[in-house]
């Protein structure tokens, strides 16, 4: 969508739903304890029965989005069947597509009062927060310059070699090293080697299908090692 947003030279305007789930409304009968030190002392032997959700329920997502899907075909917009985060409005010759992700939405289309109009009518059905321009979504920076927008996860990497401890290491020019080919290790599974390699790759997975499909190769060839990683393999990475 970002592609095409720059090809058409669509405006492209952001917001954040706030407290999202707890819009969700609950089909099924679910009670909890009263939170700590919010007892009232009349009610000490009693517990409380959930109607909408909370952070941290199963069900949370899946009832926002019932809740989401049905306030967006209220509201004019149609569903894609090849995509369910991308919604398309239309009004004679002007249109508009939403991208949402759980609680981030990015609106976009030709004209930027449609675009506005359009995103206000959603704003007042829930508690949002105007990002105006977009400028981030999902933790992929964007930037516009004229008829070129130029995307990247700096942010993101940053944290990822955080994470990993490597803030201060050399770089390489290539992904893996060259001619470099995983072989598979037959010896017993490290569960704690696992886990680490396990993490490293989903982090790996998240930017390469963001902004570094430079990447996908080798991060693919190591996908293969996830169920008995080495350190080697580790190191490589």
């Amino acid at each position: 969508m970002l592609a095409l947003t720059t090809l058409e030279n669509w405006h492209i305007s952001g917001l954040d739903v706030q407290s999202a789930y707890l819009y969700g409304k609950l089909d099924e009968e679910i009670y909890m304890e009263f939170p700590e030190d919010f007892t009232p002392p009349h009610l000490k032997n009693k517990v409380l029965r959930l109607l909408r959700t909370l952070y941290g329920l199963k069900q949370a997502g899946l009832t926002w989005w019932n809740e989401l899907n049905k306030s967006m075909k209220e509201l004019g917009f149609e569903q894609l069947k090849t995509d369910a985060s991308l919604f398309v409005y239309k009004k004679g010759n002007q249109i508009v597509v939403a991208i949402i992700y759980v609680d981030d939405a990015l609106f976009c289309g030709p004209s930027k009062a449609f675009v506005k109009k359009v995103k206000a009518a959603f704003m007042k059905r829930w508690e949002c927060c105007d990002l105006g321009e977009a400028k981030e979504f999902l933790q992929i920076n964007i930037h516009r310059d004229g008829c070129y927008l130029h995307i990247n996860q700096c942010e993101y990497l940053e944290k990822v070699l955080e994470r990993c401890r490597m803030i201060n290491t050399k770089p390489a020019h290539t992904p893996l090293p060259q001619g470099y080919q995983p072989e598979k290790n037959t010896a017993p599974v490290n569960p704690e080697l696992r886990m680490q390699f396990q993490a490293v790759i989903g982090l790996l997975l998240y930017l390469m299908l963001g902004t570094r499909p430079d990447i996908a190769y080798a991060v693919m060839q190591m996908v293969q090692q996830s169920a008995n990683p080495t350190q080697e393999h580790l190191h490589c990475m």
